[in-house]
């Protein structure tokens, strides 16, 4: 039996009124808003975030194969999956593979996922899927794509939802496309792309799927299908006979928006987090195609309820303070940079020297008097003993804000920039900046936690650490 095991998500804490977007350019009120990534995070960080969601509780270690889905991998040669596996402090000895140029690349990994288990080669396979998109400033699209990835685990012991039957087909059309010239993403006349693609293809999918698997759209307690707005994936659930308010899963454009590759794991993820053992699920995933999932739930559900998911990130939010800061974030427009020497670029060697502290964040722990400390020391800062330490992981270790430092002259995207010396629990300090952060609503003794980000560009080298934000959780 394989099927899904755990499941996480991750939703960046702030959001943009679309009504905000639209009365920048003059437009009329639009409603709704979207998520938005920080500046300092990507496709990887906020994979790395859904990740740690999903293997809650979970030895990392366990985790066998790792693949990650995106349409906005940061880079065009490395891989993405290599860097988030070390940030999750999984073993080396592990198959890590990237998907993406298609929408559908989320499911693309799950089903490949799905075979590895199958197959023996795998034990536990973690899927990622995040994306970042953009779409021409003053345009419908940038109104409708919001930030935010998900994560399941797929496994055979332990399953939570089983897959049942699976049935993909492919399709060639240009209806959206990004080619490796374009920063925006583009998109053909929304007639032509609905009607010989999105509606066409998924409905033929499906209505193959249910024919081959002997079911009926009664049979399924919840449809989820990742539409290119709500409303065309309401009005196709309607045309496969599925009942749009008993059935249907909400595409959340209203509150997240089309967050891309990401968009179907994350409603998939928002299914599972409602529903009971014995549910049956149907998924419908396009792009380029269509892969389509028939799974039930089992009881081991009950289990899983303590993830942060689609639910709680929600549920924690804050509002961008206005759209003029998500042009300067997302670098659609310049601005006069802070008078200071350019940055050099990152030593190769020194990145990957300090990969386990720098990646992983790993320290040290003292085996004579039992001090965790970081970086890692020889010489412990307590009782002095030489060479007498092991590995210790902060990542995942609970903190509060020691104190902290807001520089207005720091060069900065978002200033200023806020240098937080943070304390762990059970012992251990580090010094990092602070993300996520209202200036105003930050307090000494505050709860803190580490989240992986995006330290700076430079080089043509993206330079990732860890920084501390106010708890989500």
């Amino acid at each position: 039996m394989v099927g899904i095991t755990s499941y996480g998500a991750y939703i960046p804490i702030f959001r943009l009124s679309r009504a905000d977007i639209s009365k920048g350019w003059g437009g009329p009120p639009y409603g709704g808003e979207k998520a938005v990534a920080n500046f300092d995070e990507d496709s990887i960080t906020m994979a790395v975030a859904a990740g740690r969601d999903c293997i809650r509780g979970m030895d990392p270690k366990r985790i066998d194969c790792l693949y990650f889905a995106s349409t906005s991998h940061p880079y065009k040669e490395k891989q993405a999956a290599a860097t988030i596996r070390v940030a999750m402090d999984m073993n080396r000895e592990i198959s890590t593979a990237d998907f993406g140029q298609s929408l559908r690349c989320g499911s693309s990994a799950m089903a490949s996922a799905v075979d590895a288990v199958m197959s023996g080669s795998s034990k536990n396979v973690l899927v990622c899927s995040a994306d970042i998109r953009l779409g021409l400033p003053n345009g419908p699209r940038e109104l409708d794509f919001g930030d935010g990835a998900a994560a399941l685990t797929i496994g055979s012991e332990g399953v939570i939802a089983t897959v049942d039957g699976r049935y993909s087909v492919s399709d060639e059309i240009l209806d959206v496309w990004r080619s490796d010239k374009d920063t925006y993403v583009r998109f053909w006349e929304d007639r032509f792309a609905r009607g010989k693609g999105f509606n066409k293809i998924v409905i033929e999918a499906v209505s193959a799927a249910l024919k081959q698997f002997n079911m009926e759209p009664k049979d399924f307690s919840k449809a989820i299908f990742n539409g290119p707005d709500s409303r065309a994936a309401l009005q196709l659930a309607k045309k496969l006979g599925f009942d749009p308010k008993s059935q249907f899963q909400d595409t959340l454009y209203d509150i997240i928006g089309n967050s891309g590759a990401a968009l179907g794991p994350m409603l998939l993820v928002a299914a599972l987090e409602k529903a009971r053992p014995g549910d049956r699920l149907i998924f419908a995933n396009y792009g380029d195609g269509c892969d389509v999932f028939i799974l039930t739930v089992t009881p081991e559900i009950e289990k899983q309820r303590d993830r942060l998911g689609i639910k709680g990130h929600l549920n924690s939010k804050k509002t961008l303070s206005s759209y003029q800061k998500y042009l300067r974030w997302r670098e659609i427009i310049p601005v006069e940079p802070a008078p200071r020497p350019p940055l050099n670029t990152p030593s190769a060697v020194a990145l990957w020297r300090d990969r386990k502290g720098g990646l992983s964040l790993y320290g040290s722990k003292c085996k004579n008097c039992g001090t965790p400390q970081y970086p890692t020391q020889r010489i412990c800062i307590k009782c002095q003993a030489k060479d007498e330490y092991e590995d210790y992981y902060f990542g995942d270790k609970k903190a509060i804000l020691h104190t902290f430092s807001h520089d207005n002259l720091a060069p900065a995207i978002d200033p200023p920039v806020t240098v937080a010396v943070v304390n762990f629990e059970g012992g251990g300090r580090i010094t990092c900046d602070m993300t996520d952060r209202d200036v105003d609503e930050v307090k000494i003794g505050m709860p803190v936690e580490m989240t992986f980000r995006k330290i700076r560009y430079s080089g043509s080298i993206y330079n990732y650490w860890w920084k501390c934000m106010p708890a989500r959780q």
